[in-house]
């Protein structure tokens, strides 16, 4: 099936299938490592050069999907190392390593976390001079000091070595726990680390819409005291140089220069709300990300509009518009929760934060459209995404050139894709980009095989992608596994 641009352009989405009631959240890994939805699950992929923008196609790709290991208790995070190693960490602390010539896992180490609502380990890294270094970068809560770390580990004779820690960032975080710890970490081609830290605000109390409450005592209920303020480290992604002793400087590029009044240095991108799993392709300098949105199953005039997750991609710093903005910049209406009236929509040029709970900027740099949008319904923008719960995650991008004569690799039509999915949908597609990153393609693949909620992603030396899936219950499953996509 195929949409043109001009159809496209005028197709609505349909908002508010029953499928897409968002189901109340019990914490732990179910609102971070799996944010707040009744399970399906789906895996999306981008990139390459293909034909006309907006055409979209069902096809059949022979890739298969194979389980490697299974048995471990809420994998998370997971990265392939150029020897054919794949280190996977756990939730609640304890690292692995599955061995590519017999197939044997390990245990690497165990790490002392707080396994709280949504926090543990939650998001991991190699170094990109593993092969020489042995060093792991893991983002983790911490049980005696509310703050989540971005922590440099060290691995000695191939285990952990606890010892070695350096601790690069602290995140200031709250008991009781708010939702969205976010997770996403990766490393671009000039070695500086990305580091994707959600919104830290309660998901529940908004109605579906923006948590736009200024009332005293409802601070958790604001997102604009964290996504929307450039004082504060949450709803962000951060972008630092790590250094050899264990310390880090600022790249050039970051939204505010170093020394800006009332903002962070370490900000890369702002006005995200739970970018759980982002991904830096190293060769175009593209990072992507996926930002997990709210509840609203249908637009309100006096609120804003409907729920939508999305799919970003950017090459240079920016605000990505949450609270005030979703999907293409779709625009929230400011609302007193204590009189329930409405006041003015938000504008995206010109965005304001007035919120008394604002430390920041109240001028805002103006807010960037999503890549990809798509609401609680199907979409009729991209019918091939599906309809029904949404958790949308970023992953690696594929070059084809770097696994010639792999038996395992991807097909080379897959050159420049970037894996992207949706931990409620389990689906795979592939979607390309044009030279100025607008979307031309997305198409479903492996659609004969059946997905557990994948939760984290890269290629491998050999070409093949490697998932982590959750499994099909909230927690303990019996069927997470890492599995191999050929």
């Amino acid at each position: 099936m195929g949409i043109d641009a001009a159809a496209r352009a005028a197709a609505p989405e349909v908002e508010g299938a029953p499928a897409a009631v968002a189901w109340p959240s019990t914490g732990g890994a179910g609102e971070s490592a799996a944010p707040r939805r009744r399970p399906r699950g789906v895996v999306m992929l981008v990139g390459g050069v293909l034909a006309a923008w907006g055409t979209l196609v069902a096809a059949d790709v022979p890739l298969r999907r194979e389980v490697l290991a299974s048995g471990w208790r809420e994998p998370i995070a997971m990265d392939a190392a150029t020897d054919g190693r794949v280190y996977v960490a756990e939730r609640r602390g304890r690292i692995r390593c599955w061995e590519p010539g017999g197939g044997t896992t390990r245990e690497v180490g165990q790490l002392d976390v707080f396994t709280g609502p949504e926090d543990g380990i939650l998001g991991m890294v190699l170094d990109p001079g593993f092969a020489t270094n042995r060093w792991i970068y893991l983002y983790h809560s911490t049980p005696k000091v509310p703050e989540n770390r971005l922590s440099r580990f060290g691995l000695t004779n191939g285990i952990l070595d606890v010892g070695s820690q350096r601790v690069l960032l602290r995140i200031p975080t709250l008991v009781p726990k708010p939702n969205h710890s976010g997770g996403g970490l990766d490393f671009d081609g000039a070695g500086n680390l990305l580091l994707g830290v959600g919104d830290y605000t309660l998901a529940g109390n908004s109605d579906g819409f923006a948590p736009l409450d200024g009332r005293p005592g409802k601070e958790l209920n604001d997102s604009r005291r964290t996504a929307g303020n450039t004082a504060d480290w949450h709803g962000k992604i951060l972008r630092i140089h790590p250094e050899p002793d264990g310390t880090y400087t600022i790249p050039q590029g970051n939204l505010f220069p170093a020394g800006t009044s009332r903002t962070l240095p370490e900000i890369y991108a702002m006005g995200v709300r739970n970018p759980f799993r982002l991904a830096v392709d190293r060769p175009t300098g593209r990072l992507f990300f996926g930002d997990v949105g709210p509840d609203a199953v249908a637009p309100d005039a006096k609120r804003g509009p409907a729920g939508f997750d999305e799919f970003n991609v950017t090459r240079s710093a920016g605000n990505f518009g949450w609270p005030f903005f979703s999907a293409d910049n779709r625009a929230y209406v400011a609302f007193d929760f204590a009189t329930r009236e409405s006041g003015a929509t938000f504008d995206p040029a010109r965005p304001t934060n007035d919120s008394p709970n604002n430390t920041g900027l109240r001028d805002l740099p103006p807010a960037r459209p999503a890549l990809i949008w798509y609401p609680p319904g199907p979409s009729t923008r991209w019918p091939v995404l599906g309809g029904g719960a949404r958790s949308a995650m970023a992953g690696p991008v594929f070059h084809a050139a770097a696994h010639l004569g792999s038996p395992l690799g991807w097909p080379a039509r897959y050159d420049g894709a970037v894996v992207l999915w949706d931990w409620e949908r389990s689906r795979l597609w592939a979607a390309w980009l044009d030279a100025a990153d607008r979307l031309k393609r997305v198409e479903r693949v492996a659609e004969d095989q059946a997905f557990n909620r994948p939760i984290a992603a890269r290629f491998g030396r050999d070409g093949a992608l490697y998932l982590v899936e959750w499994g099909s219950k909230w927690w303990d499953n019996t069927n997470a596994a890492l599995v191999r996509v050929r």
